[in-house]
């Protein structure tokens, strides 16, 4: 569970934000902050790994925040998504300049939400299976700043593909705690192991799932996807 504080001035949007959270699963909301000196304080307290935390807040920033958590003795500042009606460059660069994971602009629904929390936890999962003392390779940079950004569906897919069929299918290995072959993924959905080959070869080839390779002691090598 990635521990998350909430940090946003309208207690209606933060209590939805929570709700959110708890429909994407895998993430425990320690607190809510209504305020800057409360974001601080919280964080101190509570040591959450992420934050949900808006730009306008009564007494300062959130960027502020960030600011001064980064400039702190805390061990580690949590990463940040940016949650908030602010739209000018000014505050985009800024977020962007401070390391940001995401940046939503309200008003927004929980699909939106949902795909930049995957993709952090895509991130997190990454990032966990490279220990900080191994060099990492391009490859594994180039997976890393991937795994940052959220991928969506097409939402007019390729001919002979359904989109609620596509979303069911990556929904399925999102939701899986490792990487899945063809048959597990069919069973999952209810398709054929045909019909799920076709459409994660599909879903390959949009760069939205990837293909691992599993070899055994002989034969052709296990297709898995990820």
């Amino acid at each position: 569970m990635i521990r998350t504080l909430v940090v946003d001035d309208d207690f209606r949007v933060s209590r939805i934000h929570t709700s959110y959270l708890a429909r994407a699963g895998g993430f425990e909301v320690v607190g809510q902050a209504a305020s800057m000196a409360g974001a601080l304080e919280a964080v101190r307290q509570q040591r959450p790994e992420l934050l949900l935390l808006d730009v306008y807040l009564p007494d300062g920033s959130g960027l502020e925040v960030l600011r001064r958590l980064t400039e702190s003795s805390i061990s580690r500042r949590p990463d940040a998504i940016m949650i908030t009606a602010a739209r000018d460059v000014a505050s985009v660069r800024s977020a962007m300049a401070l390391g940001v994971v995401g940046y939503l602009v309200k008003p927004f629904g929980f699909a939106a939400l949902a795909e930049r929390l995957t993709a952090y936890q895509t991130l997190r999962r990454r990032l966990d299976l490279l220990p900080p003392e191994v060099e990492a390779d391009q490859s594994d940079v180039d997976a890393l700043f991937s795994a940052a950004r959220p991928h969506r569906v097409p939402e007019v897919p390729a001919k002979g593909h359904s989109a609620p069929t596509l979303a069911r299918i990556r929904d399925a290995l999102r939701a899986a705690r490792a990487d899945l072959s063809a048959a597990e993924v069919a069973e999952l959905t209810g398709v054929s192991r045909a019909t799920a080959q076709r459409y994660l070869s599909y879903l390959v080839r949009e760069g939205l799932i990837q293909l691992e390779l599993r070899y055994g002691s002989a034969g052709r090598p296990e297709h898995r996807y990820r």
